[in-house]
């Protein structure tokens, strides 16, 4: 009786409690309507957004990062980074910005030592680095890294080079840069400099498909494997990972050319990986919709169990809540934030009738600590 017992308080701990807590959710936004970088307080239990309120008034803060501190919050927004406090209750409290000097930042991330953060210039077809002080905030550029050439497979596009993400592998050791206009992903070693300030320092460029257009890639939970979404195309490649080596494997397409024949317009915008390593989402700008795909951990070979529509119009960005038991999709043209509900078996999404929330102009969703 008290094995029993004791049980159901283990599992009332871990399911009633801890993955019941409220947890804050931040948006970035672009667009007229929008006025900055906007709050809410989401419901795992329920899968419910509350309390939508501008957190930051700040001009175009695409997308957001979050220090390993969980303790400051970190946007790229007209040409500048800009770092923030997070306060009590979940506010922003503005600490300073850095100016990029090179067009404006696609994307941006900071380093899990919280010493650096790197952004993508999709437009100056760049790399920014900019060291973190003790107190969140962010210092004077201390390296600018220019990508070369273009593939050149599809026209307008692919004449230059086109940075469009920014990340890092678990350890730290390296960084990736996926470029739309390459056809590649430039890969850095993260490394002390002269002074004993991180720097990077690339190593070598991992070619995807022709004409794919590289825009976001994830990691599998095991590092094993890169997923790597092609905007142009709109699939996915796969790449075997060891220590900072990418090798291609295969791609997958998100949607099929029957589909995509009949839109005038569609292109890929966000990848994920679900917790569980098992799941990986894909958005489809265009057919507004989400692609579900089945993972295997051995091979790193995806297959499409499903493509959802998102309710909403352009999805911009998607992202999943901690507990893996939600995806939210941002309608960007819409003003739309759609909650689904995941099958934790076969990664289907389940949308329930009223689960749309209003926030202008989204292009990110980014969760608290």
């Amino acid at each position: 009786m008290k094995k029993i017992c004791a049980l159901y308080f283990v599992v009332m701990l871990v399911f009633g409690g801890a993955t019941a807590a409220p947890q804050d959710v931040y948006f970035g936004t672009g667009g007229k309507e929008a006025k900055g970088i906007y709050r809410a307080k989401f419901d795992p239990g329920k899968g419910k957004l509350s309390g939508i309120e501008l957190a930051a008034e700040i001009k175009g803060p695409g997308f957001l990062a979050l220090h390993p501190d969980k303790e400051h919050l970190y946007a790229v927004a007209s040409g500048k980074v800009a770092a923030f406090e997070i306060v009590e209750g979940g506010g922003l409290k503005f600490l300073n910005q850095a100016e990029i000097g090179d067009g404006g930042a696609a994307h941006l991330a900071v380093h899990p030592t919280g010493k650096l953060v790197i952004t993508a210039q999709y437009g100056g077809g760049s790399v920014a680095v900019f060291p973190i002080g003790p107190g969140g905030e962010v210092g004077e550029r201390s390296q600018l890294l220019e990508h070369e050439g273009g593939s050149k497979v599809v026209g307008n596009r692919q004449d230059s080079p086109h940075p469009h993400w920014c990340g890092f592998s678990a350890d730290g050791k390296f960084a990736f840069v996926p470029d739309l206009g390459m056809d590649g992903i430039v890969v850095y070693a993260v490394e002390p400099g002269d002074g004993g300030a991180l720097e990077l320092r690339q190593v070598d460029v991992a070619m995807s498909v022709p004409g794919g257009g590289p825009r976001h890639m994830r990691f599998s939970v095991d590092e094993k494997f890169v997923y790597l979404l092609n905007e142009l195309s709109l699939s996915v490649t796969t790449f075997a990972y060891d220590g900072g080596k990418l090798k291609r494997l295969g791609t997958v397409p998100a949607l099929s050319d029957e589909v995509k024949a009949k839109e005038t317009f569609n292109s890929a915008s966000e990848i994920l990986v679900h917790p569980n390593g098992k799941f990986v989402y894909s958005a489809n700008r265009g057919n507004d919709s989400v692609t579900a795909y089945l993972a295997n951990p051995a091979t790193g070979e995806l297959n499409v169990t499903e493509v959802e529509p998102i309710r909403g119009a352009w999805p911009r960005n998607i992202n999943l809540d901690p507990s893996g038991r939600w995806l939210l999709a941002a309608g960007a043209n819409s003003n739309t934030i759609a909650v689904f509900s995941i099958d934790q078996e076969s990664g289907e999404l389940a949308f329930s009738r009223g689960n749309v929330w209003n926030v202008p102009g989204c292009i990110c969703i980014l969760f608290g600590g």
